[in-house]
């Protein structure tokens, strides 16, 4: 008795491969093979492409967050003064940051003061929010000590102030200028309080990578800005970095409790908690999106498909009459959707990476194209348009891709393959 061939034998593939590559005049359907291949490649590529630009934009923001912000930020509660007045500084803050420096997990713990001021030059005007700080807390800040560009030395910063790229660019001013801040609350005198002004050699110009922080923080050396906020001896919060900023809510109790009683902790997650959480929803939100893309793709197999089995109702009948099975015709026309739906998520895959890879010089091509303004920094927060390719973004589109190509082939094949051979040749 003769074996019957095994599944998918070598004639299968190769008259599947003469289905595909029939022109039309033959009963093939070589127009509706490549719509179906471009929109399956357009569609894998478009969602590989959002998962890269979604992971990188999520990168980026933690990023640019965690290495310029502190981890958690320590405050005391407020306190009435002998004169009725409200007071939040911290009075032993060097002892208080001490203590949890020491905590298991925390890498550093520096005390601030915190305030806003006019700077001017020339008759240029910005504002800004100085943060006093020791020059060693300084340099340990990555995005501020390591940034993306800086203009000045960080060793000099005790001999003057530290600004970000946006203030320098908004006043005009280059290392090795002086600026004028000025403060609201400055010396108490029988007259009221006056405003306290001071001039300081710009020393270090930093962009740190967000256009929030780069166009309006400065830092000034923690002595100095103790002396000019008023602040003498005593500092606003105290800023902690952590080891593992994505873990940081099993070290608040300990950080709190050697902070002693009295303070609470603001931690990354609670200033920023909410628009990771509108950035999740809108990822699945684009990932179902973008699937039902890849869906309507995959359905123009099925029209290709259809109009295949129709096309080669002849061929099936012949071939059922030569000894092929329902099996074998239902994996041939398999194979031809298959075949497409495969070929189109590698192009896609390929796309989608290149793009990936490439996004800094495509997307200054586009920006250039249309007249720059594409992408505004003030409203987005970064300078650029980040893409980050992860293994489990690229093969979840993989997979998505070849389920749905691959299943609703399965119809169209069913199909041809329960046609009654009779009934296929009958008006042959």
């Amino acid at each position: 008795m003769a074996r019957s061939p095994a599944p998918f034998a070598p004639y299968e593939w190769m008259i599947a491969w003469r289905y595909l590559r029939a022109r039309r005049a033959e009963g093939g359907v070589s127009v509706m093979t490549w719509i179906s291949l471009v929109g399956v490649t357009l569609a894998v590529f478009a969602l590989i492409a959002t998962l890269a630009v979604r992971s990188g934009f999520r990168e980026e923001f933690v990023d640019t967050i965690l290495g310029s912000n502190a981890h958690v930020t320590i405050y005391t509660a407020p306190t009435l003064g002998p004169q009725g007045q409200e007071i939040r500084t911290i009075p032993d803050a060097a002892a208080m940051a001490d203590r949890i420096g020491q905590v298991p997990g925390v890498t550093r713990a520096a005390p601030l003061v915190r305030g806003q001021v006019m700077a001017t030059f020339q008759g240029r005007n910005a504002g800004m929010e100085v943060l006093g700080i020791a020059p060693g807390d300084l340099a340990a800040i990555p995005r501020i000590a390591r940034p993306e560009e800086a203009e000045g030395d960080l060793a000099r910063f005790p001999d003057g102030i530290a600004i970000g790229s946006g203030i320098a660019r908004e006043l005009g001013v280059s290392v090795g200028d002086r600026i004028r801040i000025i403060s609201p609350d400055g010396a108490r005198t029988p007259m009221g309080v006056s405003p306290r002004v001071s001039a300081y050699e710009v020393t270090y110009i930093f962009t740190a990578g967000r256009y929030d922080i780069d166009r309006t923080r400065a830092y000034l050396p923690l002595p100095e800005a103790q002396s000019f906020f008023n602040r003498d001896g005593v500092a606003d919060e105290i800023e902690v970095m952590v080891s593992d900023p994505d873990a940081i809510e099993p070290l608040v109790p300990p950080i709190l409790k050697a902070a002693g009683p009295n303070a609470y902790a603001w931690t990354w997650k609670d200033s920023s908690g909410a628009f990771l959480s509108a950035l999740t929803v809108e990822d699945n939100v684009m990932f179902v999106i973008l699937s039902v893309l890849v869906l309507i793709a995959s359905m123009n197999i099925i029209s290709g498909l259809i109009m295949l089995v129709k096309n080669k109702g002849r061929d099936i009948g012949i071939l059922r009459t030569m000894g092929l099975t329902e099996g074998a015709i239902l994996r041939v026309f398999f194979l031809c959707g298959a075949s497409i739906g495969t070929l189109g998520t590698i192009l896609g895959v390929i796309l989608g990476c290149a793009f990936a890879i490439w996004i800094d010089p495509i997307f200054a091509a586009v920006n250039y194209l249309s007249g720059g303004g594409v992408w505004d920094p003030s409203i987005r927060g970064l300078y650029r348009l980040p893409a980050k390719l992860e293994a489990g973004d690229v093969l979840s589109a993989v997979m998505l891709s070849l389920v749905l190509s691959w299943v609703v082939t399965l119809f169209p094949a069913r199909r041809a393959a329960r046609m009654n051979p009779v009934e296929a040749l009958r008006y042959e």
